[in-house]
């Protein structure tokens, strides 16, 4: 079969399309025909060694697949051959065939093709655990998005909507800005992308206090990071919760200060651990998730979809933020 893999640490470009043995399913494992692989921001750390898991090389990267159950290993009896699944896997999507253990799988619901299944799990996923354990988001709660137009900010500008939040929306790009506001933004602040000077640092503060109102945002979700954390930490509301998700821009250095002025708090979002650590909360919120996609209050945004041998190239593009909605690979 053919994978892209890593052997060293680099960039997208040091990925090789290589031919290699097909997997055999372990006890508790089944081996999926890959259909979609989603790229995601872990995928652009871990090929660098900047991840907080590095597996060892060779490896492929891609940590969110759907396909088709080609085989199963011993004591499976949740699927079987031919059973279309989802899920997050952490890594080697990008191949044709990956052995996956059954615990990371669910079956992928009617009518929704593969390329859709395979954006929703990581995305929607971390967002409804930040929103929900993290935040504790209410109904009437204000939150602003970085971010907004990408994959994981989708899901949040959506799952803010569902949840009965008014959603900002803070993107790059007046293009960027509308792909929020379709996908149900209330309001959009645009920001720089060039590097910002402490003039222009207060002016973006400002432009997220106004568009949150006079009480500020109720949570803040941070899915950029670098010069755009602490203007938005400024526009948080007293009490407000400041969800870190990922930092493409950079990892910001916060005047801590700001909390005690504000008395709020900073919050990690680690999906993967909380899905290993705490189980039983994950499937049933996947389960709401099903129930949130099939009512048609989420719906993945695919922009581009690229042929495995051409995956580094999706990778380079989200690791360049020039994406909007999801990146997916697919396989005939």
């Amino acid at each position: 079969m053919k994978a892209l893999r890593t052997h060293a640490v680099g960039g997208p470009d040091t990925l090789t399309l290589d031919t290699v043995d097909d997997p055999v399913p372990a006890a508790g494992q089944v081996v999926v025909a890959v259909k979609a692989c989603a790229i995601n921001f872990p995928d652009t750390l871990m090929i660098r060694d900047l991840y907080q898991f590095k597996p060892e090389r060779p490896y492929a990267p891609g940590g969110e697949i759907a396909g088709v159950v080609e085989s199963v290993g011993e004591g499976v009896t949740a699927f079987r051959p031919g059973d279309r699944v989802f899920g997050g896997i952490g890594n080697g999507g990008l191949a044709e065939k990956v052995a996956v253990d059954t615990r990371r799988l669910f079956p992928v619901p009617e009518g929704v093709p593969f390329e859709k299944a395979a954006s929703l799990m990581m995305t929607y996923g971390t967002t409804i655990h930040g929103l929900k354990d993290r935040a504790h988001i209410k109904p009437g709660d204000v939150m602003l998005v970085l971010g907004a137009a990408g994959g994981v900010g989708l899901s949040a500008v959506e799952l803010g909507k569902a949840f009965g939040a008014k959603v900002i929306a803070a993107v790059s790009s007046e293009e960027k800005g509308e792909v929020a506001r379709r996908a149900g933004a209330d309001d959009v602040v645009i920001y720089p992308r060039e590097a910002m000077d402490k003039d222009a640092s207060k002016a973006l503060a400002n432009a997220f206090k106004a568009a949150c109102g006079p009480e500020g945002a109720n949570i803040v979700y941070d899915i950029v990071g670098g010069q755009y954390s602490e203007p938005a930490l400024r526009a948080i509301a007293w009490e407000g919760k400041f969800l870190v998700v990922g930092f493409p821009a950079g990892i910001a250095k916060m005047p801590l200060n700001l909390t005690l002025l504000k008395s709020c708090d900073i919050c990690g979002v680690f999906w993967g651990a909380f899905t290993m650590r705490e189980p039983e909360k994950f499937k049933a919120q996947a389960a709401e998730l099903f129930e949130l996609l099939k009512a048609g209050k989420i719906d993945p945004l695919i922009s581009e979809t690229f042929p495995l041998e051409r995956g580094g190239e999706a990778i380079a593009k989200l690791e360049n933020r020039e994406a909007v909605g999801k990146l997916v690979v697919t396989f005939d």
